[in-house]
């Protein structure tokens, strides 16, 4: 059985990859930092599992990645590792820098040391920018890099490096982009499980600018599912966007959401627009569902009430990862009536 380090894997995408891989029987060796959005809970139901492994520490760590190389003999790579959040990546831009570059360039560097057979470079369409109108074709993967924030900025800037490592030393390097995720244990900061949270406490609902921003949305467990494809069957050099074709404003999301959960929209709050806001997201993902069989299976609305009931049901979990950094942060930017 192929050992798979797993890195990033107690965030929302990692932590679901992992404990779908580890139903698979896959052995999955997982190594977080546990910053504020990795939370070793989402993980409770396999944490005793002999397949599986977790070590805390940092992708930017040489000595600990090498010494898991060594000790694991790993033959594949995911790289979740990653500080994903814009606005975070506004006020400030070196923590993104230097874990999604240079963390995923010493990945590699270890990684091709050790003669892996398959590197999965988890990537997101934020990189191609944002399409100019509702009429602007979808983003290929042949499309353009022109990434608006710097967090974008930063995962742009790893899959520069991952392919130059694929066509400098034919390391054996996937790039995957996927659409806007979402699903149960994603951080109540992202814009999603922050209405679910924010409806439930009866609180206000921060929307930014006119909230005509348009996003493509995919359930988290098709988006794992497009991995494995990706893992099982992909081509080396090649990158896969991921998405469902579900394109959908942020004003209408939030609506949905409100009216599934029988709240008023007076908890509605437009505050000024975030800088670089991208307007619209849209990828084509014409080339996974050719060359690699995948579909999307969840239809948006059933997942989204699927969401919202498991956020119901663990509102403690929300309650405990806004006792951290998320309080501040919001309270501090957008000082919402509470």
């Amino acid at each position: 059985m192929d050992n798979i380090f797993v890195t990033g894997g107690a965030g929302f995408i990692g932590s679901s990859f992992v404990r779908n891989a580890v139903k698979r029987d896959l052995k999955i060796i997982n190594l977080d930092i546990l910053n504020y959005a990795g939370n070793l809970k989402n993980l409770n139901d396999i944490e005793d599992k002999k397949n599986y492994v977790f070590i805390k520490g940092d992708i930017c760590d040489e000595g600990l990645v090498e010494s898991i190389f060594k000790k694991y003999k790993i033959s594949i790579v995911v790289n979740f590792a990653a500080e994903s959040h814009v606005d975070r990546s506004i006020m400030g831009s070196n923590g993104f820098i230097k874990t999604n570059i240079l963390g995923t360039g010493i990945l590699m560097d270890i990684a091709r040391k050790y003669n892996i057979d398959r590197f999965l470079q988890i990537s997101t369409d934020e990189v191609y920018g944002d399409l100019e109108n509702e009429l602007a074709e979808r983003f290929t993967e042949k499309s353009q890099i022109y990434p608006s924030n710097p967090y974008a900025a930063s995962k742009a800037g790893a899959d520069m490096l991952v392919g130059s490592y694929y066509r400098t030393h034919k390391f054996p390097a996937i790039i995957s982009r996927c659409s806007n995720n979402f699903g149960p244990y994603q951080f109540p900061e992202k814009f999603i499980p922050l209405i679910i949270y924010r409806a439930l406490k009866n609180k206000s609902i921060p929307l930014y600018g006119d909230g005509l921003n348009i996003r493509d949305w995919i359930f988290v467990e098709d988006h794992v599912e497009a991995l494995f494809s990706i893992i099982e069957n992909g081509k080396i050099g090649e990158i896969y966007n991921i998405g469902s074709e579900n394109e959908i404003r942020n004003i209408d999301i939030l609506k949905m959401i409100l009216k599934i959960m029988n709240k008023n929209e007076s908890l509605i709050e437009y505050v000024k627009d975030r800088k670089g806001h991208d307007r619209r997201y849209g990828i084509d993902p014409s080339k996974i569902r050719k060359e690699l069989n995948f579909e999307s299976k969840h239809i948006f609305e059933i997942a989204i009430e699927k969401t919202i009931q498991w956020y119901k049901d663990n509102i403690k979990w929300a309650e405990e990862c806004i006792d951290g950094s998320y309080r501040d942060y919001y309270n501090n930017n957008y000082k919402m009536k509470e």
